[in-house]
Order: structure tokens, then sequence, then C-alpha cells
């Protein structure tokens, strides 16, 4: 993955603004940052993930997520090694990092709505009543 679609993914996202906070380009969902491309290092994406989603991540593709060092990667944020990392976890990660940050009306607001279970004869014949 290289860092243009890794930012292509983080404007994909609703709502999402590119902003740049010392010196290296964040992007936000109403000025708050869930992702960035970190300064000095153009190999790196880093995800604002919560402690339990980063350690699925992690676990998940080693080789692609790592805590970032220090405090920040204790309360989840997350490295992205750009170069080992698939779209799809990246995707998903983006999500969730996005979700993690935005207001939660507009996260409901724009939540997938639940799978429709498929309605039987009865129970079709049943809410006619």
């Amino acid at each position: 993955m290289t860092i243009d679609a890794f930012r292509r993914m983080c404007l994909a996202l609703p709502f999402a603004e590119e902003h740049a906070h010392m010196n290296h380009p964040d992007f936000r969902i109403r000025n708050r940052i869930f992702a960035s491309l970190p300064s000095g290092d153009s190999s790196l994406g880093m995800v604002k993930l919560t402690p339990a989603q980063q350690k699925q991540f992690v676990n998940q593709a080693p080789d692609a997520f790592m805590p970032v060092p220090g405090g920040w990667g204790a309360r989840g944020a997350t490295y992205v090694q750009l170069s080992a990392a698939p779209p799809t976890p990246v995707r998903r990660a983006l999500r969730l990092a996005w979700e993690n940050v935005a207001p939660r009306s507009l996260a409901s607001e724009l939540a997938e709505p639940p799978a429709q279970t498929p309605r039987t004869r009865s129970a079709a014949r049943r809410s006619k009543r």
C-alpha cells in the first residue's frame, strides 16, 4: 500500500478532511483526528484505535500493525506498516478509528443497517392481521 492509497482510504470516509498537525498530514472527522501520516517516515500510517482493537489487529497482522511506542500506543494509537498492509484490514482499521472519534449521532446515523431476516409466509400472514 502507498501513502496515496492510505490517504484516499481516509478521505473516502464520510465527512473526513485532511489537515496538518505538527508538520504532518492528519485526517479528521469534525476536527477530531482519527488517522495520520507521521512525519519523517513515509512507510507508516497511524490509526487511533482502542487498546482492544489494537490488540486484535496486531495479533492478526503483526507485520502490518504495531503499537506506537510510549503512552500513545498504550492508549491504542497504532502504526500501519504500509508496505506490508493489505487494503482490507487497513480499511477496517480506518473505519473503526473513524467511528471511535466521530460524534455518536453521526456514527450511528451512518452505521450499516442490520441485515433483514427473511420473513416466512406464516410471519407475513400474522403481520397482516
